[in-house]
């Protein structure tokens, strides 16, 4: 526990999730600690209250930081559950083991959403290229692909057609733990994101149509102009998902909107996400303004929004874009504090009001 009666929120990772919960933080009057091997100088650290530069794997150092902080969350899933584990011996930890365990591996998750009734696309889980073989066989249809482990922004992905050499694709991806999934035609994807306290009690955002270029968020619009029907049944979905888990934080999940109306599961989170950084200013809570108040043992935020919202990620090759966006009226610009702009790196994003 921290010595002094300000409440300090422990934060496992140094990237510009981290960054932004900790600027949420300091507006609640709380402290933030961030934890991670590159901590020193990084986008989160530099905002934050106290930092410890270490790997995820020291217990020894873990300890230490888990001693001197009131609860703990992670901007990214892929922290090893383990060190959760370690941190649940000296304080609240965010989202927890099972949330951790289960977004880290794409078969986990959906198969949990399967036997939660929520519909995702075929998939198959795939060893070797015997595997592949007799899922593409089976399945006659373009596919993707992944890895089920650490793949993101379309990386660890491969597009399968029915006629491709399942000994290349295997050699290519360089993996003996892979998922084989049906390649949706969809008119749409979108994501919800949902507040859980320790009590079981959540809330939760409008949900967000997102766009992507190249595998990368490229926009979100929210609300999401879809069906009230869609949007309440992803809703109930995404509940469903964080209960079933015992999640305490946030979580997001996305979904796919098929072209014949149908929900099916994509992916999920179980941290702040990409699609909902619209809710800093289009909302009355921010989803990081939320996880604080959540993670602190305070009421929810309520999150209503203030008219139609767009937000537009800025990767490296955008970032001559800047000054224009500095200019032009009624935009919202936030930069991530890295220090190198590289093609298909996240540097910030930028949002704006679109409609009522």
């Amino acid at each position: 526990m921290s010595s002094d009666t300000t409440p300090i929120i422990g934060i496992l990772g140094s990237g510009q999730l981290g960054r932004m919960l900790a600027i949420a933080a300091a507006q609640l009057g709380l402290k933030t600690h961030i934890y991670a091997p590159d901590a020193a100088g990084s986008p989160a650290a530099e905002v934050a209250s106290f930092h410890t530069t270490a790997s995820y794997d020291d217990d020894a150092a873990l300890r230490v930081f888990a001693g001197g902080v009131d609860v703990v969350t992670s901007e990214f899933e892929n922290v090893p559950a383990r060190t959760m584990d370690i941190i649940s011996e000296f304080c609240p930890a965010s989202p927890g083991h099972a949330p951790l365990h289960t977004a880290q591996h794409r078969i986990r998750e959906k198969t949990l959403a399967t036997e939660l009734g929520i519909s995702t696309p075929r998939f198959w889980h795939i060893r070797n290229a015997a595997d592949l073989a007799a899922a593409m066989d089976e399945l006659q249809a373009p596919a993707i692909l992944k890895t089920c482990q650490l793949g993101y922004d379309g990386k660890g992905q491969i597009r399968m057609s029915p006629q491709d050499d399942t000994d290349a694709a295997i050699a290519t991806l360089n993996s003996d733990d892979a998922i084989l999934e049906e390649m949706i035609e969809f008119d749409c994807e979108i994501s919800c994101l949902i507040a859980r306290d320790r009590d079981g009690q959540h809330h939760h955002f409008p949900v967000s149509q997102n766009r992507h270029e190249a595998g990368i968020l490229a926009q979100s619009v929210a609300p999401a102009p879809v069906l009230p029907l869609l949007a309440d049944a992803a809703i109930e979905a995404t509940a469903a998902l964080a209960d079933s888990l015992n999640l305490f934080g946030i979580l997001a999940v996305e979904f796919f909107i098929s072209r014949d109306g149908r929900l099916l599961f994509n992916e999920m989170a179980p941290r702040p996400h990409n699609s909902f950084h619209w809710t800093i200013e289009g909302c009355a809570t921010s989803q990081f303004t939320q996880l604080a108040r959540t993670l602190a043992g305070r009421p929810f935020g309520a999150t209503h929004t203030y008219g139609r919202w767009q937000m537009d990620n800025l990767l490296g090759q955008h970032m001559p874009q800047v000054p224009d966006l500095l200019a032009a009226p009624g935009v919202h610009l936030h930069l991530y504090g890295k220090p190198q702009a590289r093609t298909g790196r996240k540097m910030g994003h930028a949002t704006r009001r679109i409609g009522d």
